[in-house]
């Protein structure tokens, strides 16, 4: 009897205009790592949820086999009930209710009618035992990290009885530690007897822990490879663009001019918490033409500073002051932040950044309306053929402005995102994670489009949790550490090693 758990064959999958995913074929070992690689759009979580039975049967063309039986799901459930769980890059947990709550919801420990609250809390305590998260079951989502959120899902898998563990980008909102925790993880779960499918863009995790990985390219399947010295970034990159990329990050030498932007002593208290300080005498500026970095640990206070400074969209009791052109501003909210030229695009674009049931034309506009409005009205054809230059300048990859956001790949969504601010026509543009969850191929072309930004004598910063990121693209680097500014320094005298000192840089004693 064959050793395969799974054998997806020539699964074709169609939507109004686009076909997804084209003769797919994809064999799955029990108890191996599987890693499946691509491009946004490339077709990877199309294919998982095929499998999963987000796509029901007769939406698709092909056959599936599990444990040597051809199966065929008309939801999610009958899925979970052969033991295949999928967890999705946006976590479906419900942050009011406690983990144990989470872990069996929909599946109550009940008893004579009544939920036995005792068996919950227990079998809870077990599991998360197993995925090594020491957390009382009691305690609400809200009040544990987005790492520990991760862990709860994975216990939830468990409670399921897992057989497959399927995870859509499962390390893209940790920081390292939390990333190496959960490899960690999956090794475990497979000496375990459990198998896992992996779709990731992080190269470095793939070769670290997938015994082989499967890469899809414009909705078919290119080629696997096994782990071993065949299994390089170099190899998998060539596969999912179609073309060896020299170098990750596009060479760029820009013309730094004058100053533009500067703040001195900006202090904030945070938002919900009461005498706690989140941002403490930052001092930082940007020169017409630069790309600065801002480099910091998850909690440093990166996206809080950002915020604030962006019309005082977050924190409480802002202090300091903000200059622009060496004229002192004063921004009370987002609209005045906006008219002034700066603009802010967040780490959550599909959260924050988008309206991702409305069409990318309206997207784009959003925040310009004034630009295009007259007595009132929104002049459509203006909006129309702004919003297809940028299309076009973008290479936005859609039929129709038309088309909802939503149906976007990620890479796609964020080149909306950076639309919607270039036509505000901002001096300053913060980019706080630009590149989250796309893949190399898309990561390359928004490198492209800062440097463009730059070279048209903008001011860019940039945040992001990948140093290497901020060591290709930037040509400062400021670090952060417990809401203090802790250093800047060249980014051509900067290392991984010298960045990571200064942000774990504690305050001085007095």
């Amino acid at each position: 009897m064959s050793n395969n758990i799974l054998e997806m064959r020539s699964i074709t999958k169609e939507f109004p205009g686009v076909k997804a995913l084209s003769d797919v074929n994809l064999v799955v070992e029990r108890g191996e790592i599987r890693a499946i690689c691509g491009e946004n759009g490339a077709g990877k979580s199309t294919l998982m949820k095929v499998l999963s039975g987000v796509y029901p049967k007769g939406a698709y063309d092909g056959q599936i086999f599990f444990e040597n039986e051809e199966v065929s799901f008309n939801s999610i459930n009958q899925s979970e009930e052969k033991g295949i769980v999928i967890i999705h890059q946006e976590l479906a947990l419900v942050p009011t209710l406690s983990i144990a709550e989470n872990i069996f919801l929909g599946n109550e420990q009940v008893q004579r009618g009544v939920i036995n609250w005792h068996e919950t809390n227990k079998l809870a305590a077990q599991l998360l035992a197993r995925v090594g998260l020491d957390e009382n079951p009691m305690t609400r989502i809200t009040d544990i990290g987005v790492g520990k959120q991760q862990l709860v899902e994975i216990a939830k898998a468990l409670s399921k009885k897992v057989k497959l563990l399927i995870l859509d980008e499962p390390t893209a909102a940790l920081n390292d530690t939390d990333s190496a925790h959960l490899l960690s993880l999956l090794r475990h779960l497979k000496e375990q007897g459990i198998t896992s499918i992996m779709i990731s863009h992080k190269l470095n995790e793939i070769i670290a822990i997938a015994d082989s990985t499967t890469i899809i390219r414009d909705g078919m399947t290119i080629e696997t490879v096994q782990k071993g010295p065949e299994m390089t970034q170099d190899r998998i990159i060539k596969g999912m663009v179609g073309r060896s990329l020299d170098n990750l990050f596009p060479e760029h030498e820009g013309t730094i001019g004058e100053e533009l932007f500067r703040i001195e002593d900006w202090s904030v208290m945070h938002q919900t918490i009461p005498d706690r300080l989140a941002i403490d005498n930052a001092n930082f500026d940007v020169r017409r033409g630069e790309i600065v970095g801002i480099a910091g640990l998850m909690g440093a206070g990166r996206t809080e500073l950002a915020m604030s400074v962006f019309g005082e969209a977050w924190g409480r009791k802002i202090s300091g002051k903000a200059f622009l052109h060496g004229k002192e501003l004063h921004l009370r909210n987002v609209e005045e932040a906006i008219e002034a030229g700066l603009a802010y695009a967040t780490e959550d674009r599909k959260r924050y950044g988008l309206n991702l049931i409305d069409d990318i034309r309206h997207n784009i506009s959003a925040a310009s309306l004034k630009r295009i409005t007259k007595g009132g009205w929104v002049n459509a054809n203006e909006e129309i053929i702004r919003a297809e230059k940028y299309r076009a300048d973008m290479r936005i990859k859609t039929p129709s402005i038309l088309n909802v956001v939503g149906q976007l790949s990620g890479g796609n969504q964020q080149k909306v995102v950076l639309s919607k601010w270039m036509m505000t026509e901002p001096e300053v543009l913060i980019l706080d994670e630009p590149t989250r969850g796309i893949d190399v191929g898309a990561k390359y072309e928004i490198y492209t489009i800062i440097n463009a930004l730059a070279d048209a004598g903008k001011g860019v910063i940039v945040i992001s949790s990948e140093l290497p990121e901020l060591l290709g693209i930037c040509d400062r680097i400021f670090t952060l550490a417990f809401g203090r500014i802790t250093g800047q320094m060249p980014a051509k005298e900067a290392t991984q090693e010298n960045l990571m000192r200064l942000m774990t840089k504690e305050r001085e004693a007095v």
